[in-house]
């Protein structure tokens, strides 16, 4: 486990958003996704002229870790707001972010930091953001 701290996990996730490609929106998403072994994936979202071939900053996280072959994570850091603006309020991951999340982390553990600021966040469980959720262990007999 890393020596990271969730404010430290914020941060970065704050740098993330920095890098959103938003330009239809204008509202930026950034996420920090906490490995098991302390590696750390930065992602943001990711528009497109033709809007369903977007990405969402989770997802783009946590491509990245599994394209590098990485496969347990502890905790993600999410934070988004309009371009320019100061963040005010918590962005929770979307549907298809908590689908992907419960594909690679244990929902009871694996924590989601929502943030406004380094400072001020809220933290949950998968199992807390979406419930009865469906993964491997709904296949296995």
């Amino acid at each position: 486990m890393s020596s990271i701290t969730d404010e430290e996990l914020v941060a970065l996730a704050f740098d993330a958003r920095e890098k959103s490609y938003a330009p239809y929106s204008g509202f930026q998403v950034g996420a920090a996704l906490l490995a098991e072994d302390g590696r750390v994936y930065q992602g943001c979202n990711i528009e497109n002229a033709a809007y369903t071939p977007a990405n969402c900053a989770e997802r783009t996280a946590f491509f990245k870790a599994v394209s590098e072959g990485v496969r347990d994570f502890s905790a993600i850091a999410i934070v988004g707001g309009m371009k320019g603006q100061e963040v005010l309020s918590y962005c929770a991951p979307c549907g298809v972010c908590r689908q992907v999340m419960m594909e690679f982390c244990r929902p009871e553990s694996f924590r989601i930091l929502l943030a406004r600021s380094a400072e001020e966040y809220r933290t949950y469980t998968l199992d807390e953001l979406f419930p009865m959720g469906f993964g491997p262990d709904n296949l296995k007999e």
